[in-house]
């Protein structure tokens, strides 16, 4: 499909800075078949039945942005991939300073040597010395904000809770699974009475879920991986809880996209540990899901493409102008909806 059928005009005025304080207090629009209606996050228990399961993805940002020198060049680098217990692949900006072999001082003890590029122009890290990653990560490193914050103010002390979602437990998503940002322990609580229940998968979100679509055809585009998993317990349950008449509620794109990879054509979800880079555009069929609650993506992006293969692209571009019109807040920070279709 052409990529210009998803684009639309969004002012940058909506692009949401902070968080909704309390999270649960944001807005979210219900898009049930083709109504369109607003609600509160709040109002989320009331729109799913007893029975109905939600997703949540369990992965935790790690702070994978860095700010480095090699020689009197500055260098900046978001980690997006780890390769092995040392090495990650990263997006570094002035690039073109950087070569095979080069050592780089991200200060604080932390130096990393430059390894390869991949054919995108990523750059393989390989850190030094003896201290796990994740420890340098948190002695050097900042939490890395999407480029469409980062570059409106500068990252603080704020968002390393802010960007991270109370489900938060296994380190390696340099992203957050951002439709979970809005879950509270009172929200929980509510679900709870009403006897939605629900699961954690892990997918660790990479830097690539931001990087634009530079295709004119959506067949021409590569999509980004990332590692997930889903136990057999955890697909066990799912399976049952769909036979039994529960809907599959995936909260976020992360959860949604592993759990299409872990199902067959037979709609029955599998184990699954590994890479995934499952690109869904309109003409999918889902096979796992049956909902899907999620924040509002970019123009001509990869999300708003899966949003589009479930509601159905007019269905969603006359959603996201409600939205638009309604003053709603787009992106990580910003509000959200829930998809029924």
């Amino acid at each position: 499909m052409r990529v210009d059928l998803f684009d639309f005009d969004l002012p940058q005025d909506r692009i949401a800075l902070r968080p909704a304080r309390p999270r649960d207090s944001a807005r979210m629009l219900l898009v049930d078949g083709g109504r369109i209606e607003d609600r509160m996050v709040l109002d989320l228990p009331q729109l799913l039945q007893p029975g109905d399961v939600l997703v949540f993805n369990d992965t935790k940002v790690i702070p994978a942005q860095l700010e480095g020198k090699r020689g009197d060049a500055s260098i900046g680098a978001t980690l997006h991939k780890r390769e092995h217990l040392r090495s990650w692949w990263a997006f570094v900006r002035n690039a073109k300073r950087v070569r095979d072999g080069d050592v780089i001082d991200f200060g604080r003890g932390v130096e990393a040597s430059a390894v390869r590029r991949d054919e995108a122009g990523a750059i393989l890290l390989h850190f030094h010395g003896d201290e796990p990653v994740e420890v340098l990560l948190e002695r050097a490193g900042q939490m890395p904000l999407p480029p469409y914050i980062a570059s409106k103010r500068g990252t603080d002390e704020a968002d390393r809770a802010d960007y991270q979602t109370m489900f938060a437990r296994e380190k390696g998503a340099v992203a957050a699974p951002t439709a979970a940002l809005h879950f509270t322990d009172r929200l929980i609580s509510a679900l709870d009475e009403r006897g939605v229940s629900r699961e954690t998968l892990t997918l660790h979100v990479g830097a690539g879920t931001f990087l634009p679509v530079k295709a004119d055809d959506t067949d021409d585009h590569k999509m980004h991986a990332e590692w997930g998993r889903i136990d057999q317990a955890l697909a066990d349950r799912l399976n049952a809880a769909r036979a039994a008449g529960g809907r599959i509620i995936a909260v976020g794109t992360t959860s949604l996209r592993l759990l299409e990879s872990a199902a067959g054509d037979d709609h029955i979800v599998r184990p699954f540990e590994g890479d995934t880079s499952i690109f869904i555009t309109p003409g999918y069929r889902f096979k796992a899901i049956d909902g899907l609650m999620t924040n509002f993506h970019l123009p001509k992006s990869t999300l708003f493409m899966l949003v589009s293969a479930l509601m159905g692209l007019d269905t969603m571009q006359a959603a996201y102008a409600h939205a638009i019109a309604g003053n709603y807040r787009f992106y990580s920070y910003g509000d959200s909806s829930l998809l029924l279709p």
